[in-house]
């Protein structure tokens, strides 16, 4: 394993998941909290995926991930972006990085889509006011 610590970040709508990835025991921090405890369920297990995926680097990493701005979901997109890019620019390993992309495109890649803008004259991105003429 060439590099001794790695820092990466994910993205998802407002969400934003800075890890660090360093030689250990296999420990996953969340905002301080084990991924073991994290809740809701649904997101602990998003953010396990691309260490499931990683099994045979996941005991010989720790990973501290700090996650801020957006809903429980987009966050749990965010860290699990960020721990898939931090697994493989630690662990240099290209097989890694394919088996990644094959499982799912946004372990690797940022979801850009993100809430259109208000314009104005109406209530939201797209609905307007209703005119009347009688």
């Amino acid at each position: 394993m060439p590099k001794k610590i790695v820092n990466t970040s994910g993205k998802r709508k407002t969400a934003i998941a800075k890890a660090t990835v360093s030689k250990g025991i296999g420990k996953v921090r969340i905002n301080k909290t084990p991924v073991e405890i994290y809740e809701p369920e649904i997101a602990r297990f998003k953010i396990m995926e691309p260490l499931r995926l990683a099994d045979k680097y996941h005991d010989k990493v720790d990973i501290d991930v700090s996650v801020q701005g957006g809903g429980f979901m987009s966050q749990a997109n965010a860290i699990r972006t960020a721990i898939a890019r931090g697994l493989v620019e630690f662990t240099g390993d290209a097989g890694l990085k394919i088996e990644f992309l094959n499982y799912d495109r946004n372990l690797l890649v940022n979801d850009a889509r993100i809430k259109e803008s208000k314009k104005p004259l109406g209530r939201g991105a797209r609905k307007k006011r209703q005119k009347s003429y009688r």
